[in-house]
């Protein structure tokens, strides 16, 4: 609930098992980016939220966020230094961590998402795909327990697509992966979390929430709820 009385989300109770891969279906305002934004701490309001038992409090937060990464939709968000390297060496940097370290593991980082080699590169210079697993290294680098993707196929490709879901399987980091793709929730995710007005309105199979509901937030004719 925002300070205005407005209520984003209510009931909401989600359940992410360690490695495992959820992708977040719905249309647009049904909740979706609301909630993985407050999973992160990026967003404040009334009610309670918690990460492995941990409450989302101001004084949790730098926990919260070594646990909980985000990469954002558009990746030109998370990518202002000059340089990759530096770019993905901030995260760390931030957290606390001497620059030999921080270098280290984002030099770790670019290596677990293709783009070894490309270090001195100007983040302007990447094509789409290469800024999308550039964030996704940023990220990395931090090393989270929980990667949240919010629209990750945005400005992709048909061959982007195919290397970052290569990419995501590889990855041994729980995964929340909103989407408006369907053939991508399929390809990355076993499970999936239908929102529909700030509240879940169906969870299962992604096969199965495919075909019970519509993007029009409504189940399908004739399909059980």
């Amino acid at each position: 609930t925002y300070e205005n009385g407005a209520q984003a989300l209510h009931g909401v109770d989600f359940d992410l098992l360690e490695g495992e891969s959820v992708a977040l279906l719905g249309a647009n305002g049904s909740g979706k980016t609301t909630f993985v934004l407050h999973l992160n701490g990026l967003l404040n309001g009334q009610g309670s939220i918690e990460i492995a038992g941990m409450p989302i409090t101001p004084d949790n937060l730098p926990a919260i966020r070594r646990k909980v990464g985000m990469v954002f939709q558009d990746a030109d968000e998370q990518l202002f230094m000059p340089t990759l390297l530096e770019d993905v060496a901030y995260g760390p940097a931030n957290l606390g961590f001497p620059p030999e370290e921080a270098v280290h593991k984002a030099i770790h980082a670019l290596e677990s998402v293709g783009l070894s080699g490309l270090e001195r590169r100007a983040p302007y210079q990447l094509s789409a795909g290469e800024k999308r697993r550039a964030a996704i290294a940023g990220v990395l680098a931090m090393e989270p327990e929980i990667l949240i993707l919010d629209e990750p196929t945005t400005y992709l490709d048909p061959p982007a697509q195919r290397e970052l879901i290569q990419l995501l399987s590889q990855l041994p980091q729980a995964k929340v992966i909103v989407t408006h793709d369907a053939s991508f929730a399929l390809a990355t995710a076993r499970r999936a979390v239908f929102f529909r007005n700030g509240t879940i309105g169906g969870t299962g199979p992604v096969d199965e929430i495919l075909t019970r509901f519509d993007w029009t937030l409504q189940p399908r004719s004739g399909a059980a709820r």
